[in-house]
């Protein structure tokens, strides 16, 4: 077996070689490196063109129109630009927005900034099985209500939210739907032809594309007034000026296509993994999977074990096996998981949870390997705690 073994693919997936490949090819003075917005010369014009190939190849597996998608930096500013920028945008209109208590901080954090200067924020609440109903979200819509924000897959149980159904309840509601993709996209079908969203996130790193490059989907964007967060240059239509990274949105591109292309194999895979690695762990007794078991991706498990904490399980194995806990604060300290307080799991079973995602390059025999080694150290673990 190698050294270590990396099972934190919720938090980054390693490239795909051959979206480094392309990435690669678009660096170096024999390769496509111009700024695309230098039209005047055709360097830039190659450099433009693979832009917009990249965009309508993305576009193609989203089906919906290219010139819909705005690249970012990524799923945070994505999040920021799509729920600031509707906020802003529609201030007269209201200034009411319904998310849920288990989205992501970059989701969270941009609705406690517009609380601080006037907006209010309903925050819906998971049930155990971490689920927010269409009758959650349509009950809280006031004539104030301006944007629901919601997560398709969460980041730390992999619970699959319905928001093919929520999106068409809501098409009856004179409200924004914005949707975080982060974790689903490439794992799960996204058509924007059927499913009635009008604004969702993406981020390359996490379906094996590089890191600082994601996109915004904007539904009919001419007809949307989206205040930008940032000014100058006028790229992306206005709403996200700055010289474009060409070789990073060819390399995601080229990642999305392959995801998709692969997207049932890698589910198939998933699904082995899990088996094989729940098989394991139920040899343990005094465990608990956290969240809805069924309607989740396979690729994350969140789990605790009797008498564990979080830290000391991640610290016995930090040399071996990558997983992870809670969020990590600015002093490298584990916070217990806001989504599985918000789930209504408190106690041990809260600061014993550990997350361990999988992915494309994930073997089955590093899976049984970690499988074992996890069982031996909780094992040893408490053997410790009753000297």
């Amino acid at each position: 077996m190698a050294n270590q073994i990396y099972l934190d693919y919720a938090a980054t997936t390693p490239m795909a070689p051959e979206a480094v490949l392309t990435l690669c090819g678009s660096l170096t003075l024999d390769d496509n490196f111009a700024n695309p917005a230098s039209l005047q010369h055709a360097f830039g014009e190659r450099a433009n063109d693979l832009v917009e190939n990249s965009r309508t190849n993305m576009a193609t597996c989203l089906n919906c129109k290219p010139g819909d998608l705005i690249f970012t930096s990524g799923a945070t500013e994505s999040n920021n630009l799509a729920i600031k920028g509707i906020a802003l945008g529609y201030r007269s209109k209201g200034q009411h927005i319904i998310t849920s208590a288990s989205e992501h901080k970059a989701v969270l954090d941009t609705c406690k900034y517009l609380e601080s200067i006037g907006f209010s924020v309903t925050y819906l609440r998971p049930d155990l099985e971490g689920q927010i109903s269409v009758e959650q979200v349509l009950s809280a819509i006031t004539s104030e209500t301006i944007l629901v924000s919601l997560m398709q897959v969460n980041n730390e149980t992999g619970y699959i939210q319905d928001i093919n159904q929520i999106a068409k309840a809501l098409e009856q509601e004179d409200v924004f739907f914005h949707v975080d993709a982060a974790q689903s996209a490439g794992k799960l079908p996204l058509d924007l032809s059927e499913t009635p969203i009008d604004l969702l996130s993406l981020s390359g790193h996490k379906f094996y594309g590089p890191k600082g490059i994601g996109c915004l989907f904007v539904r009919n964007r001419k007809k949307i007034n989206l205040t930008p967060l940032l000014h100058g240059g006028g790229q992306e239509h206005g709403l996200r000026p700055g010289t474009l990274p060409t070789h990073q949105i060819a390399g995601m591109a080229t990642a999305f296509e392959l995801a998709n292309d692969t997207q049932k194999a890698d589910y198939a895979h998933a699904v082995a993994l899990q088996h094989a690695l729940t098989k394991q762990l139920n040899k343990l007794d005094g465990v608990y999977f956290n969240g809805d078991q069924e309607h989740k991706l396979p690729n994350i498990i969140n789990v605790s074990f009797e008498q564990i904490s979080a830290d000391s399980l991640i610290i016995a194995l930090r040399d071996e096996i990558a997983i992870s806990s809670g969020s990590a604060c600015n002093s490298g300290a584990v916070e217990a998981s806001h989504v599985l307080r918000a789930m209504g799991i408190e106690g041990d079973r809260l600061y014993g949870a550990v997350r361990i995602s999988f992915g494309r390059y994930t073997s089955i025999e590093e899976i049984a390997w970690a499988g074992q080694r996890i069982v031996e150290e909780v094992t040893r673990l408490r053997e410790l705690a009753l000297e």
